[in-house]
């Protein structure tokens, strides 16, 4: 078995430490390969998907291939609709940055067929997973997205600072980083845009982007 990794440099690295066996894997950072360079490969494991799920296409005709894209601003069902049934096996996986390298992956599927097929691969790289709802946010990412748009509230009202906020929250509740800690590993960017859709998704009060986080989503230096 050999899996395709389409990525940036540090989810490579996280893939790198999750999955020390190096020789199972081939790492790009772009699409640029065709139909045959595909038939090498069993699975693709594709975190560029987040960002343009039109990318997909490059997958049909590969019939073989259990693609696990990284989509957590938008849900299978949507891709759906919009581009049509996929000729390839599509699972849905949380690829955001501190979620890789852990015990168990989240994933989601449209079809039991579906998750049938991606349990070879999982099997085989020994994932341990959990198939949740096909939702914007799957399940931890809302969870933890929700949580720093909290704390930026708390910080705005001036009850706490960042540093009382983080250390309260790994002392209290035993999480392994602060909400801001936790925001700075996975991308103010990735938050902002996570939360947009959840609210654009569910229009829930819980999922409202703090003004302050917005103010610094909007100046921060790309």
């Amino acid at each position: 078995m050999k899996i395709l990794v389409v990525g940036n440099e540090a989810q490579h690295q996280e893939m790198q430490e999750k999955f020390p066996n190096k020789e199972l894997f081939h790492y790009q950072s772009s699409h640029d390969f065709g139909r045959t360079f595909l038939k090498g490969f069993s699975a693709v494991i594709d975190f560029t998907v987040q960002t343009n799920t039109e990318i997909l296409e490059e997958y049909r005709g590969a019939e073989h291939l259990v693609v696990f894209a990284h989509c957590i601003n938008t849900s299978l069902a949507e891709i759906y609709y919009m581009q049509g049934e996929f000729d390839f096996t599509i699972i849905g996986f949380n690829g955001l940055h501190t979620c890789i390298n852990r015990s168990l992956w989240e994933l989601s599927a449209l079809h039991e067929e579906s998750q049938t097929k991606a349990k070879v691969v999982l099997d085989e790289l020994q994932i341990a997973h959990e198939w949740v709802a096909d939702r914007v946010g799957m399940a931890s990412p809302r969870v933890i997205c929700m949580i720093i748009n909290e704390a930026y509230f708390t910080v705005q009202e001036g009850t706490a600072s960042r540093e009382d906020i983080d250390l309260g929250m790994k002392l209290g509740t035993n999480y392994p980083y602060g909400p801001f800690e936790w925001c700075n590993k996975i991308g103010l960017t990735a938050v902002y845009e996570l939360l947009e859709a959840l609210y654009e998704d569910t229009k829930d009060e819980r999922y409202k982007i703090c003004p302050l986080l917005k103010r610094e989503y909007l100046l921060q230096a790309e």
